[in-house]
């Protein structure tokens, strides 16, 4: 997908390489798009040389992070696992997501306070739960981790145990495993573009300015 005739790659690394707390990043990319992905980051004036790579993406979402996490340098401690389908999502985010971690929390993830009303529903549609609406959070990315509370989550749930467990993002991964997740408040800018209307809302934002 482009936005402002860039692909959303391209909107998401900008950001990410204007957060001065973010020293490596390692775009992960399904095998069939690697060329292409290499070629984008070729092309970005916000890359300096060494900051970014490009590694091959998994069959699963815990292949395609191990796969990220393993290309990283070793002296990385705290690491930010972000999609790129939210390409808007502002530096201001990526700092604060960081800042949550050294603070002394293993997993952090950003969100969003529920505005509808939701019901838990089982296989048949019958409502079995109404969940406090006050408790809720629509999570956001990215989510950060201490190094070795990533690796310990997916040794034990994920990359390692594909066929057993397949999460939705890496903070469920630490919960499956007995850590702690904290969320942080969200911001709007980080939605996630996935139809077309996802894509007239990033033009909107983009000619309100730079996130």
């Amino acid at each position: 997908m482009e936005v402002a005739g860039l692909p959303l790659l391209g909107h998401a690394l900008g950001n990410v390489l204007a957060c001065p707390e973010v020293a490596h990043v390692v775009v992960v990319a399904p095998p069939t798009e690697l060329a292409r992905a290499r070629a984008l980051v070729a092309g970005l004036a916000e890359a300096p040389s060494g900051i970014v790579a490009v590694a091959s993406g998994g069959p699963t979402r815990a292949e395609s992070v191990a796969n990220g996490l393993a290309a990283l340098p070793a002296d990385v401690g705290i690491v930010l696992v972000h999609d790129a389908a939210r390409a808007l999502t502002p530096p201001t985010l990526f700092a604060a997501v960081v800042a949550a971690v050294r603070r002394g929390h293993g997993a952090v993830v950003p969100g969003l306070p529920v505005r509808d009303t939701i019901k838990q529903v089982d296989e048949h549609g019958r409502v079995v739960a109404t969940p406090a609406r006050a408790s809720l959070r629509a999570v956001q990315t990215p989510q950060g981790f201490l190094r070795e509370t990533l690796q310990h989550a997916h040794e034990r749930g994920g990359a390692a145990h594909p066929g057993r467990l397949e999460m939705t993002d890496d903070a469920a991964l630490v919960e499956e495993v007995g850590g702690t997740v904290v969320v942080v408040d969200g911001d709007p800018r980080a939605f996630k573009v996935t139809t077309a209307e996802d894509l007239d809302l990033a033009e909107w934002w983009l000619r309100r300015g730079r996130p």
